[in-house]
């Protein structure tokens, strides 16, 4: 459903999410390994949730990734899709059509959008918060 770029996104925010909210800065290498992800392709998507402001990048010595505690309860997981994937998942066709809409439906149209709007009302209820005490109550992993 999610590009693997994203997948690893909401993965690594969660991961830096926790590690903030113990008020510990997390390295490339700390994230990449907890999430099982590739050190490069973690590198890169830090690089965009931080440019989102999502994350913030601290450069030099004890740097690191970390997010502002009080930022959890409004970040959600649709700014981290968004930021990674971008905002097709909610307005582009099912099948990839240029010209689908409700006047000129693809086949699957009026199915799909029934979950692409359950979807986007997922997303954007889910917040790091939410994402943060799942994991800390040990109901949820990352790997």
């Amino acid at each position: 459903m999610f590009s693997k770029a994203c997948e690893y996104g909401i993965r690594a925010s969660i991961f830096v999410a926790r590690q903030s909210e113990k008020g510990e800065r997390s390295s490339l290498k700390e994230i990449a390994e907890a999430i099982n992800s590739p050190i490069a392709f973690t590198g890169k998507i830090l690089q965009l949730l931080a440019k989102s402001d999502i994350l913030e990048s601290i450069k030099g010595a004890g740097g690191g990734y970390e997010m502002e505690v009080d930022s959890l309860a409004t970040v959600c997981l649709l700014d981290i899709v968004t930021a990674i994937d971008g905002e097709n998942k909610y307005n582009g066709c099912a099948l990839g059509l240029q010209h689908c809409d409700e006047n000129h439906p693809c086949p699957v149209h009026f199915e799909y959008r029934k979950i692409r709007e359950d979807l986007f009302s997922m997303l954007r209820n889910a917040t790091l918060l939410k994402m943060v005490s799942q994991k800390t109550s040990n109901t949820v992993y990352l790997k």
